[in-house]
């Protein structure tokens, strides 16, 4: 996973890579925010990063490697991730508005208990990705492999997971409102017994 270095604050939280401090403590966290995405920017593989609680607009990450990373509580707006390739990266409660994952590679994620609107993992690859306790409105995962995928307790509204590889996919306890599993091996998936 990611290195963990504290804050020199003494708060507990992880400091930014490059930093003594958690975003929390930071004077500027958007000048931060400009550092990292620099950095990311430069580099096709980016591993071991922390940027825990930062926020992140209108950046361009595609096509980028990241492996054993920390994005918890951040935030991400108009942010394009188009065929990127993850591994062990952690986004619990961060924010997504507007987010392009499109054709991208993603495998043992952790999105628990984030909000994500009107974002695209369309033709995506997401093994064994945790979305549980997620907020997860207008967004598509159609025509993507989500074998083994978590959205236990999920709030779904107006989602697309058409043509979707659903393979011990689990869905306990989640709220869907107008979720189409069009063409997708929904009795691969596990419900609620009452789903059944």
């Amino acid at each position: 996973m990611f290195t963990v270095t504290p804050c020199a604050a003494g708060c507990g939280r992880p400091a930014i890579t490059g930093s003594r401090l958690c975003a929390l403590h930071l004077a500027k966290p958007s000048v931060e925010a400009a550092r990292i995405a620099k950095i990311i920017r430069q580099q096709k593989k980016i591993i071991d990063l922390n940027a825990a609680g930062l926020s992140f607009v209108d950046e361009d990450f595609s096509g980028r490697s990241f492996y054993g990373c920390n994005f918890n509580g951040a935030s991400f707006s108009q942010c394009r991730f188009a065929k990127t390739t993850m591994r062990l990266v952690c986004f619990n409660f961060a924010r997504f508005f507007h987010n392009d994952f499109t054709a991208s590679d993603l495998h043992f994620l952790s999105f628990a208990g984030s909000e994500l609107y009107t974002c695209s993992f369309e033709h995506a690859n997401l093994p064994q990705i945790n979305f549980s306790g997620s907020t997860i409105i207008d967004c598509t995962f159609s025509h993507s492999n989500l074998y083994n995928s978590h959205f236990i307790n999920a709030i779904m509204k107006n989602t697309r997971l058409i043509d979707c590889t659903l393979t011990h996919a689990q869905f306990i306890g989640s709220y869907r409102e107008a979720v189409s599993f069009k063409s997708s091996n929904t009795a691969e998936a596990f419900f609620a017994p009452e789903d059944s």
